[in-house]
Order: C-alpha cells, then structure tokens, then sequence
C-alpha cells in the first residue's frame, strides 16, 4: 500500500509594501511650513502686532497736518462725563516698592508703602515710573528726617504725607520747568 505523500504547498510571504518615498517628502514639507507659520504668528502674538493701536485725536492729527507748533507739553485733565458740572477724574498708581529708611537717631527703622494720585492724564505716571530712582531718593530723605518722637503724634501720618507730597511736586516741577533747573556744576 503505498501511502501518498502530502502535497508540499508553497506558501509565499509577500512581502510589506514600502511607503512611497514621495509620500514622506510631502508630509514633511507640510509640516514645515506649518511648523514656520505657528512660529511667525507666534512672534508676532508676543511682540504686540495684534494689540489695538491707541486712538488718534482729531484735533491733534490736524494740528499736525496744519503745522501747528501748539503743542502744550503739560498733561492734559480727565473729565468725568456729568451734565451739570466739570469735575476731573482721579487716578491712582501704586508705587511698586515699598520705602525702607532709619529713623534719625535711633536703631528704629520706618517702612512706607506709597501711592500716587493724580487727575491729569497717563504721562504723570509714565513721568513717575521714569525718574522712579530721582524720586525715591526725594521720598527717603524726607522720611529720614524724622525722629523716633514724631512717630507717637496723632497727625503724624498725615503730616508725613504732606511733606513727601510737597517734596515730590516740588521735584517734579523742577523737572518740568526749565527756568527752575538748577545749574549742575
């Protein structure tokens, strides 16, 4: 008896397809450009280009356009909008670091945080912040002159407030003002 051999079958392993080289170049390529778009957008998003522009006055882009040299440099007041009188808006601005000085003649030290008020316009407190280190000086010379017995007077807070606040406008109209400069030898 003759057995019968099993038929040998040949299986064939076809092998993965590659992807198409062209394929991966596209891919690429796209993100690329995707890659460079988020990083302009970005940059542009980070420096302000998408802020809104500050609004123009009419009355001053004519004055410009005229000629005029009319320009006043002292800030210009808020009004608040009431209809049966003027009266200005007032302003505040912290000032970012407290005033740490000695008292005179003692080991005590006095530590003051301060805020100004205005009721003029923005450039006040663009001045504040740019002569930030002319007026701290004015402010911590003034509080160093005050002795460990002025501390217990009941007025004490408010006449501290009217001398810095006196010393400050002082400083700050000397800086506006040029007959009142004095001479820097």
């Amino acid at each position: 008896m003759a057995t019968a051999a099993p038929e040998a079958t040949e299986v064939v392993e076809e092998e993965p397809k590659k992807k198409k080289p062209i394929v991966l170049i596209i891919g690429g390529v796209v993100g690329l450009i995707v890659l460079i778009v988020g990083i302009v957008l970005g940059t542009l998003f980070f420096t302000g280009y998408f802020n809104p522009k500050p609004v123009v006055e009419p009355e001053l882009s004519e004055a410009d356009a005229k000629g005029d040299k009319k320009v006043d440099n002292k800030p210009g007041k808020k009004t608040k909008g009431s209809p049966e009188l003027t009266r200005f808006e007032y302003t505040y601005m912290q000032i970012d670091r407290e005033f740490l000085v000695n008292l005179s003649s003692s080991k005590k030290v006095m530590s003051v945080q301060l805020a100004v008020m205005t009721h003029y316009d923005e450039r006040v407190f663009e001045n504040v912040k740019k002569h930030d280190f002319a007026l701290r000086s004015v402010v911590m010379d003034v509080m160093r002159q005050t002795q460990e017995a002025d501390i217990v007077k009941p007025d004490f807070r408010k006449e501290l407030a009217q001398r810095i606040r006196d010393a400050m406008n002082t400083y700050a109209q000397r800086l506006l003002d040029p007959a009142r400069r004095p001479v820097n030898a």
